[in-house]
């Protein structure tokens, strides 16, 4: 009896003395922290290891008591770590919300340290949210001939070993015509989807056919074929996983805004991304290509036909890589006809459109864009919209000289869509009527935003345009859309696009690589403006094309009004109609 007193006493003893948290959840000192990385034991910002944890502690899905059972925390980090995701008002979706950039910001919350971090790891390995080292580079034009993005693209192919896919709007680059022929002839199976194609088949001279770009393709043993919309595409896929689900992990793919020529690579703004590692990139754009190909016409020429992929991979069949997406046009069509290569438009749909305004309304600090067009009328009025609701929010937009319109013209394209809307009796019509090409460069500035121009011409004219052709926008340094798509209501519905979408720490070298980009264009040329006002007013030769610089809307304004004054003859027909003969005007 005593001993059983005994016992119980000190079992009572034990039971009052021992911590309530028995079940081996884990939890650290308040302000512990964990190490900064492998070295110390700890593991390193942007890492695999590291991106995954943070897409587990990011993931809205996931509740204060979701999270603990899924990493085996303690109630108290828990609602720590959702609180402050879910900012103030302490709901997930919200912009308030304030996900985490970095392991240093999870590092911050109260009771997360050491313990915590290696618990969340092994709950987001178990969620397969580690995966292997993705890489994305960008390589801005204009470069040196023996620099340029097609340099390294022509490189890639000849690595090749298995099969490339190209989708490709434009193609003139010697080298790459050479890379492709010998892979070829080493065996690799080479298809691609040519905008030119479209054109070239139309010739009906056997030897010019036989002479064109599609024509030389197909001697070379490339399978052409084409789209019946137009193909803006300008991306490669190197051993992807066309046969094979498995190279999803090991495929290379480029993409950006740059065609495959001359001026892309050595005069225009441009940029162009090389992808390594990333299955889910890899298999969205081999999804996109077999898409496409499946609603392809033949160009027909010698090289034997290719069929469709057999593997006939999905986005959904890889592990998400939190963060990376890309976005494609071609969810606003639709194959029709008895063999599905007619596409037929959803003038409703508007998938890209909609994610760079839904970029645009929740940014927090800063928007800066690089366009070689602004003809969106969703995207114009949500950054007027951004600029009347906060003055001071950093808005900077950068165009090519091409968008400039007057104050009259502004006017007038103005009075167009009223009198459009005047006469539209239905929600069709209404919606004709507002996405026409109207140019917002004017309304912007009238909204107060920043708008400059990439000034190179008293008049616009392809022949000698230096043009910036980017199609970027960075948002809050933290945000990165880039791509094809131009903003515009005729990519949108028109025209086959994409656009990477990326967000997350992994890519904080590559937007700070697009941000320098953005200030070094957004600053182009200051000095030039006043040397070429001078020649223009005093040289016994007008120019009439100059160096390229960066302008505001008044300045070009300024500069245009110019050389009307020294030049009388600028406005005249001749020269309207015959730009390319005129590139300087006698006094």
């Amino acid at each position: 009896m005593r001993r059983s007193s005994v016992l119980t006493g000190i079992l009572s003893i034990l039971a009052f003395t021992l911590p309530a948290c028995v079940d081996s959840e884990v939890e650290d000192g308040e302000n512990d922290g964990f190490p900064s990385g492998k070295a110390d034991g700890g593991i390193d910002e942007g890492s695999a290891e590291a991106l995954g944890v943070l897409a587990l502690v990011n993931d809205g899905t996931l509740t204060a008591p979701k999270l603990k059972a899924a990493a085996g925390i303690t109630t108290r980090v828990s609602n720590n770590i959702v609180k402050h995701r879910n900012g103030s008002d302490g709901s997930f979706g919200t912009s308030d919300d304030d996900t985490f950039d970095t392991l240093a910001e999870l590092d911050a919350i109260p009771y997360v340290g050491n313990a915590t971090l290696n618990a969340l790891l092994d709950a987001a390995r178990d969620r397969g949210l580690v995966g292997g080292a993705s890489k994305i580079e960008v390589l801005f034009s204009p470069q040196p001939a023996e620099a340029t993005h097609m340099v390294k693209v022509a490189s890639m192919i000849r690595a090749a070993t298995k099969t490339i896919d190209i989708a490709m709007y434009s193609y003139s680059d010697a080298k790459i015509a050479a890379a492709l022929a010998d892979a070829v002839t080493r065996g690799v199976k080479v298809r691609f989807l040519f905008e030119t194609g479209n054109a070239d088949r139309k010739i009906l001279d056997d030897a010019a056919r036989a002479a064109s770009k599609s024509g030389r393709l197909e001697a070379a043993g490339i399978d052409v074929r084409y789209v019946n919309k137009i193909l803006h595409h300008k991306f490669l896929i190197v051993d992807g996983p066309r046969d094979d689900a498995a190279r999803a992990s090991t495929a290379k793919v480029v993409t950006g805004s740059a065609n495959w020529s001359s001026t892309a690579g050595t005069v225009f703004d441009e940029n162009t991304l090389f992808v390594e590692g990333s299955p889910k990139l890899s298999a969205a754009f081999q999804q996109e290509f077999d898409m496409l190909w499946k609603g392809s016409r033949d160009f027909v020429g010698p090289a034997p036909a290719q069929g469709q992929s057999t593997a006939n991979i999905t986005v959904d069949q890889v592990p998400d890589e939190p963060g990376t997406n890309v976005l494609f046009t071609s969810p606003n069509f639709t194959p029709t006809g008895a063999d599905g290569t007619t596409w037929s438009v959803d003038k409703s749909s508007t998938v890209v459109s909609d994610v760079w305004v839904d970029a645009i309304e929740d940014a927090q600090s800063s928007i800066h864009i690089a366009s070689g067009h602004l003809r969106l009328r969703a995207v114009a009025e949500a950054l007027i919209a951004k600029k009347q609701a906060n003055p001071s929010f950093d808005i900077k937009v950068y165009l090519d000289q091409q968008e400039f319109i007057s104050a009259s013209g502004h006017t007038a394209q103005v009075a167009e869509v009223a009198e459009c809307l005047a006469t539209a009796t239905t929600p069709n019509a209404i919606r004709d009527c507002k996405a026409n090409d109207f140019l917002f460069s004017r309304a912007l500035v009238n909204a107060g935003i920043d708008v400059r121009f990439k000034s190179y011409a008293f008049r616009w004219d392809h022949s000698y345009a230096a043009q910036m052709h980017s199609k970027y926008m960075v948002i809050d340094g933290k945000e990165l859309i880039s791509g094809s798509y131009n903003l515009s209501m005729n990519a949108e519905q028109a025209t086959f696009e994409n656009a990477l979408h990326l967000t997350g720490a992994q890519y904080a070298p590559l937007l700070a690589a697009f941000e320098a980009n953005f200030t070094a264009i957004w600053r182009t040329g200051p000095s030039l403006l006043a040397p070429l006002r001078t020649t223009i007013s005093t040289s016994p030769t007008i120019p009439l094309v100059f160096p390229s610089m960066s302008l505001s809307y008044t300045e070009f304004e300024s500069l245009r009004a110019l050389i009307r004054t020294n030049c009388t003859v600028a406005d005249s027909d001749e020269y309207r109609s015959n730009a390319t003969a005129h590139r300087s005007c006698p006094r």
